[in-house]
């Protein structure tokens, strides 16, 4: 990582812990459509254990555990999962979920092979060089069970924010303090090398309206 990354990632970090702190539950409880999405195609597979990366406040986290899957919620916003934790606690689903505090930049702490399911909501596109979302993806491929699947959605180079605000190279740009890698339809295909791409799915969420692909892929048996 140079200078400027590594820079960049403890700003986003320390602006990611305001945030949460400042604006508790700061994306309401209802879960995303993306989680729900995910969450028929876990259960169709069969799959009891679902990884999420970037939880945040937990409020996909906490539906699919809700749904009956155990969930490890990762985030590298400790106020995020302590938010989480508490609301796993009031909606009576604490067992069924654990937290740990984790840079995605970082190998995961799990086992190979240990988990049905993976899901991202606007992770992979954040503050994160094309390198280090590469190394992502291979850290899901080695935590995933054969035939596990993965759904992560991304901003991607139709979404109006591309191209402006303060430009940090390799895609990103900087909006309000917050940071996003957009992605080229190109990237997504490097990233399902190897795997089975099942869909990439467009759609839009919140205000601008924010651009985004939802990209389901497999892990071949």
């Amino acid at each position: 990582m140079s200078g400027h990354e590594q820079d960049l990632a403890e700003a986003q970090r320390e602006h990611w812990q305001r945030t949460y702190g400042s604006h508790p539950g700061m994306y309401g409880q209802e879960p995303s459509a993306p989680a729900r999405h995910a969450a028929t195609l876990f259960r169709a597979a069969g799959g009891r254990e679902v990884l999420e990366l970037g939880a945040g406040h937990g409020r996909d986290a906490l539906y699919f555990a809700r749904e009956g899957f155990d969930v490890r919620a990762t985030d590298f916003s400790a106020t995020g999962l302590d938010q989480l934790q508490r609301a796993a606690a009031v909606q009576g689903v604490a067992e069924r979920v654990t937290t740990l505090v984790h840079d995605i930049r970082e190998p995961l702490t799990l086992a190979d092979d240990s988990v049905d399911g993976v899901f991202a909501h606007m992770l992979l596109c954040m503050a994160l060089s094309t390198e280090e979302i590469q190394a992502a993806v291979d850290e899901v491929r080695r935590v995933l069970r054969p035939g596990g699947t993965f759904v992560h959605t991304v901003r991607h180079t139709g979404d109006a924010h591309y191209g402006t605000g303060v430009p940090h190279g390799d895609d990103i740009y900087e909006h309000g303090g917050f940071a996003v890698h957009f992605f080229p339809r190109h990237l997504v295909d490097r990233l399902a090398d190897g795997w089975i791409l099942d869909e990439v799915h467009s759609f839009e969420e919140g205000e601008l309206p924010r651009r985004l692909w939802r990209v389901t892929q497999t892990l071949p048996r």
